[in-house]
């Protein structure tokens, strides 16, 4: 089976395995009991974070180990909104009382700006949290964050937060979260980057310096279960699940050992990928497959051709063709794992946010398929999966009565 679906999740490494087998053996005790084999395992953790924090270029006690991107995303906007004392002002704030501001001085009624295409843990975070305040920033039609609007909105007012991710996950279109990074930092606004897509597929030296950073191990080949969120030590940061005092007070619960010496192993191993260019080679064969495309199938297109992306994601808008003959089954049928870019089977009609964000019609956004592939993926895969759109192609092409009918509509009966 090709599997050409790794922006969802990824198959867990060798390395990966290796290392939690060895934890589960190695590392037995509870990382907050006295005895010898719980300081081992602290140590373990403490070696870790150490090791995660010179990746990303930043403190150690920056880093709090996680479930995952979902639960990072939500305990920074859950911080947020409670250093803000957004819980307390639901009821009238008493005349003379001094509303509160957030560590960089935004005024508690303030906005968060979040991007269009955000995954949806941090749309629905920022919607619950801040409601009709969480604000939207515009993309442009290739699926890049417009700038200029950032850039002048900042100018007139100064938000909460300003939420972006480093690459979307439906599209591979990266962003400039740098960018942002430096527009936050003048005006003194802390800067959120989900890093889910980025991290073990790009290098992660340099997300450090956002104020916050999310991740999660099994999109670059560790086990499911376990994360990252990098926050500011210098500020307490107010903890969405609460207990022990586990992770400095910011995230209770027995720390993952295994899972967290997992995911190291698997980004050390990426890292080292990176670090020898191998991505620029996978790069090239997804740019052979993207031609190819384009020119067997007429009628399809790459969606943000015009961006710059991760080198192993495609969004392609397929050739017209029955919707309800299900590309994505006719494909598995054929031995290649993909994903939609919209609920087609479901008989909706509403087209993802992100395709939507970027001016996407819902009959555009029907016919999207997402391919991604993984470091293990070759050359050879790609022209298996180019092979295996064409078969399918042949089976979903509207025959010519079809089209004649839908053009005319049925005919009278006499």
């Amino acid at each position: 089976m090709l599997y050409f679906d790794h922006n969802a999740t990824t198959p867990v490494l060798p390395e990966a395995r290796a290392a939690w087998l060895e934890a589960t053996e190695k590392f037995i005790g509870n990382p907050s009991s006295p005895h010898r084999l719980g300081q081992r395992a602290d140590a373990a953790l403490q070696s870790a974070r150490e090791q995660l924090a010179a990746f990303l270029g930043c403190d150690a006690m920056d880093i709090v180990w996680t479930s995952g991107a979902t639960e990072s995303s939500n305990m920074v906007f859950h911080h947020l909104a409670r250093s803000l004392g957004i819980a307390e002002r639901r009821s009238p704030t008493r005349r003379g009382q001094k509303r509160a501001e957030s560590e960089f001085g935004a005024p508690a009624d303030g906005e968060v700006w979040v991007s269009g295409i955000e995954h949806p843990c941090v749309l629905a975070a920022a919607d619950v949290h801040f409601s009709e305040r969480a604000r939207r920033i515009p993309v442009t039609r290739s699926g890049v964050v417009e700038l200029d609007w950032l850039r002048d909105g900042l100018k007139k007012r100064k938000p909460a937060l300003v939420a972006l991710m480093a690459a979307n996950n439906e599209t591979g279109v990266l962003q400039p979260w740098c960018e942002v990074l430096a527009l936050c930092r003048e005006v003194k606004v802390p800067f959120f980057c989900d890093a889910a897509q980025w991290v073990g597929k790009l290098p992660a030296r340099g997300l450090g310096g956002c104020d916050f950073v999310g991740g999660c191990a099994h999109k670059f080949g560790g086990p499911k279960g376990i994360g990252f969120l990098k926050c500011p030590s210098s500020s307490r940061t107010t903890p969405l699940l609460v207990g022990g005092k586990q992770e400095d007070g910011r995230r209770a619960g027995t720390e993952n050992v295994a899972g967290v010496l997992s995911m190291m192993a698997a980004l050390e191993a990426r890292e080292r990928l990176l670090a020898g260019g191998e991505q620029q080679l996978r790069l090239a064969w997804r740019e052979v497959f993207e031609r190819k495309l384009l020119e067997r199938l007429p009628g399809s297109e790459i969606v943000g051709a015009g961006a710059e992306r991760l080198w192993n994601s495609v969004s392609a808008l397929m050739p017209e063709a029955d919707c309800q003959q299900r590309w994505v089954v006719k494909l598995d049928k054929f031995g290649c794992a993909v994903s939609t870019g919209s609920a087609c089977a479901s008989g909706r009609e509403e087209p993802s946010h992100v395709l939507d964000g970027m001016g996407r019609t819902p009959r555009e956004a029907g016919r999207v398929l997402r391919f991604s592939s993984g470091w293990e993926t070759g050359e050879r895969d790609w022209e298996s999966l180019l092979q295996g759109l064409l078969k399918v192609q042949a089976e979903v092409r509207p025959t010519a009565k079809a089209r004649r009918s839908k053009v005319q509509g049925p005919r009278s009966k006499e």
